[in-house]
């Protein structure tokens, strides 16, 4: 059994679009798509890990689906299709690895860290464990940090039903019930980031406190059941959230909030013209920057 890996550089504001694609379409061949900013304002590097019995990294029928899901995802982030290298690894768990690279931090009043590392939080922050695995989402990327920061300045009252849709590790769901002592809900379209969440609310003391659900957007039974929400947060593309729009209306009572992420600056008026149509007005709006570009995080009431 040999380690490889598939490399590909793309454009920093075509990133985020293109490995959430990659990962789609990829979730059922149990390989790891990662992504690397390679400079402060150039490109990033694109990365598929996987297994195989040939020591020459991929066999010719996964080599087909890379290709393939690679031009898949260079359309879905609107970019040409990148040219891709192998590189046969060394035995190494590179989820480890990963693991090893992310550090301590601050964002709003949380203080955000690994199992492996606690580091030193300030007096009076709230402590997030938090190991990605397979997931997305360790509060490092631009989106995730914004959605921590407009979740904890929502004004009063707080919310009595909340939903974190397109979870991935769990941090925004784990975040509310910490900072709220509420029940909240989850869901995401990949299976291991279900069990990941469920890892990482187990880890926070929340297991009692946070249900994650396997769906996409909010198809699953018991998140129509749940409804009306007064706050759901999706950080997740902008394709996906406009095409969620009139079901996180429906979804929703009067007065509620969406806080929405995973959106590029030039994507924003077609994500709030979206949510307008649905009777949402925005009502705050954070950027912070990922490799090179700058990433909003909208905070949206309903008003109809």
């Amino acid at each position: 059994m040999s380690a490889w890996k598939i490399s590909a550089i793309v454009p920093a504001s075509a990133a985020a679009a293109f490995d959430a694609a990659l990962s789609a379409a990829l979730v059922d061949d149990t390989l790891i798509v990662s992504s690397v900013e390679t400079s402060r304002d150039g490109p990033w590097r694109s990365e598929v890990f996987g297994t195989s019995d040939d020591a020459g990294g991929p066999d010719p029928a996964t080599r087909q689906r890379l290709a393939a899901a690679m031009a898949a995802a260079a359309g879905a982030a609107g970019i040409a299709p990148p040219a891709w290298t192998v590189e046969v690894l060394p035995d190494t768990d590179w989820v480890a690895e990963n693991q090893r690279s992310f550090r301590p931090f601050a964002v709003g009043p949380f203080w955000v860290h690994p199992s492996h590392d606690p580091g030193t939080p300030p007096p009076g922050v709230i402590a997030l464990r938090i190991d990605a695995g397979l997931a997305f989402g360790t509060g490092t990327h631009a989106t995730t940090r914004g959605c921590l920061e407009a979740i904890a300045q929502l004004a009063p009252p707080v919310p009595a039903r909340a939903i974190d849709v397109g979870c991935g590790s769990g941090i925004l769901a784990i975040a509310m019930a910490r900072l709220w002592q509420r029940p909240v809900l989850g869901c995401d379209n990949d299976p291991d980031a279900i069990e990941v969440a469920r890892d990482n609310a187990a880890l926070n003391g929340v297991a009692d406190l946070c249900a994650f659900h396997l769906a996409h957007g909010l198809d699953a039974p018991a998140l129509a059941a749940a409804a009306p929400y007064d706050l759901i947060v999706a950080n997740i593309l902008a394709l996906p959230l406009i095409e969620l729009a009139p079901s996180f209306a429906q979804a929703t009572r009067p007065g509620a909030a969406v806080i929405l992420a995973g959106l590029l600056a030039e994507q924003v008026d077609d994500v709030l013209a979206a949510y307008a149509r649905h009777g949402f007005r925005e009502i705050g709006r954070r950027h912070h920057e990922t490799g090179g570009a700058a990433w909003p995080t909208l905070t949206l009431r309903r008003t109809a």
